[in-house]
């Protein structure tokens, strides 16, 4: 019976430490998520978003917004458990006493008093392990936050161009009331490398995905979606090789691939409802780049383009927005954020 526990305790600490490594120090591919962090967040996560949508919007969000230190605590204190369990049925199979709280000590590094060779060499590899499993979480801590400190600079950033919530109308009616498209065309290429960050921190800790934005209408997944939406409109309304087309089609690819390696990563079925875009929404988007002498194409190829373009990442976008309670910002600016608007100085808006 000692050696079927023993080897279960080995087998034990053995899949705790295999989690603790995938999560902590791996980089991962897609899809690649530990197994008992993805159960934790699974099993806490629907409930919770289900309590969430109860309440207030502000309380809601709120409500949401606790579920990823929450998730990453009860993460940590899982994995300690497991090692702790573990620990204790090695040495209760090594002829001592099955004593967790001793176990428990010893992986704190609280003291331990051995009683035979077994239990000193397995206290002090579960003691080096505790040491070992603290340094690596203190070094983690702070990559998460700084990831999550960068994604938000972007995102409030964005709020100023592209309003509150953000649409690409918005980013472009902006852009041509005050300095052109240039300009807009060098913000898109910031644009770029905040999404390749985004995806890459993101897929690297997946739980950042369920980090709010501090303040109510922001949140990365809206961003996102903007700056692609924007890219996109500017790729299908543009004659092909004009100056202006090339920032954006970059900003679009990488965008498309961010949402769907998210939305297999996070989402697991990448498939939601489209949003439809109506007549008066495209005719309004194609007359902002009319206003400004831009090379375009005609409202049919327009049309047709936006279309394909959009085939391409909004299925991905609505899965992430579905599965995170996240909103997905609209293609004009709603009647909130225009009145909002009307009411800065003219150098403001």
């Amino acid at each position: 019976m000692r050696i079927v526990v023993g080897i279960v305790g080995f087998a034990l600490i053995a899949l705790m430490l295999a989690e603790f490594f995938v999560a902590f120090m791996l980089p991962r591919r897609v899809k690649r998520d530990p197994r008992i962090a993805r159960g934790i967040y699974r099993a806490l996560w629907k409930p919770w978003r289900a309590l969430a949508a109860r309440l207030s919007p502000v309380a809601g969000d709120t409500v949401l917004g606790l579920f990823g230190p929450f998730a990453l605590l009860l993460e940590l204190v899982v994995w300690a458990a497991g090692l702790m369990l573990g620990f204790a049925c090695v040495e209760w199979a090594g002829g001592g006493n099955f004593d967790f709280a001793f176990s428990a000590g010893t992986f704190l590094s609280a003291g331990f008093s051995p009683l035979s060779p077994w239990e000193r060499g397995i206290g002090l590899f579960e003691a080096a392990t505790g040491v070992g499993v603290l340094f690596i979480v203190i070094g983690y801590l702070p990559a998460v936050y700084g990831a999550f400190s960068r994604r938000e600079i972007a995102v409030s950033q964005l709020s100023n161009r592209a309003g509150n919530p953000p649409s690409a109308g918005a980013l472009l009616q902006r852009a041509s009331d005050r300095s052109g498209f240039e300009e807009l065309g060098r913000y898109l290429d910031r644009a770029e490398e905040w999404i390749a960050e985004l995806m890459e921190t993101q897929l690297t800790y997946p739980l950042l995905a369920y980090y709010r934005s501090q303040h109510v209408g922001q949140n990365w997944l809206a961003a996102l979606t903007t700056m692609v939406d924007t890219s996109a409109v500017l790729v299908a309304a543009l004659e092909e090789g004009a100056p202006d087309s090339a920032s954006a089609e970059l900003t679009y690819r990488l965008g498309r691939h961010a949402l769907s390696d998210l939305a297999y990563q996070i989402a697991g079925n990448p498939h939601g409802d489209r949003v439809e875009v109506g007549e008066e929404e495209l005719a309004a988007l194609r007359e902002i780049l009319a206003d400004n002498d831009l090379p375009l194409v005609d409202e049919a190829t327009f049309r047709t383009r936006l279309e394909a373009l959009r085939r391409t990442y909004e299925k991905h976008a609505a899965a992430l927005s579905r599965e995170l309670a996240l909103k997905l910002p609209g293609w004009l600016p709603d009647e909130e954020a225009r009145r909002r608007r009307r009411h800065l100085p003219a150098h403001l808006r």
